[in-house]
């Protein structure tokens, strides 16, 4: 794999291999990318850095603070840092990336 290109089905195959679900696939300064792929319910806390989620494959509903959204592949999410989330009512093929970046408590 090149240090600056991950093709998602690299990190599909990466991420089961691994039998989790999720795994880190690059780290620059304070950004961080993950691929995730929940095994039927997301179990997820919140984080303490901002993140961003761009959906893989699937469709399902997003939960964050009280509000839900639907949400489908290539939908761009994003949530500040120590905010609840999850995915809920995902389909079995939902993947999603993941972005963490900036520092902990998130940007102003």
């Amino acid at each position: 794999m090149d240090k600056f290109k991950i093709s998602t089905a690299e990190a599909l195959a990466q991420l089961g291999e691994a039998q989790k679900p999720f795994i880190k696939l690059f780290a620059h300064g304070s950004l961080e990318v993950e691929v995730y792929q929940p095994d039927k319910v997301d179990l997820q806390q919140p984080h303490d850095r901002d993140e961003i989620y761009v959906v893989i494959a699937g469709m399902g509903t997003f939960y964050l603070e009280g509000e839900r959204v639907d949400f489908k592949a290539g939908v761009f999410l994003f949530v500040p840092a120590g905010k609840v989330h999850r995915f809920e009512n995902f389909s079995e093929d939902f993947s999603t990336w993941v972005f963490f970046y900036g520092p902990v408590g998130g940007e102003i």
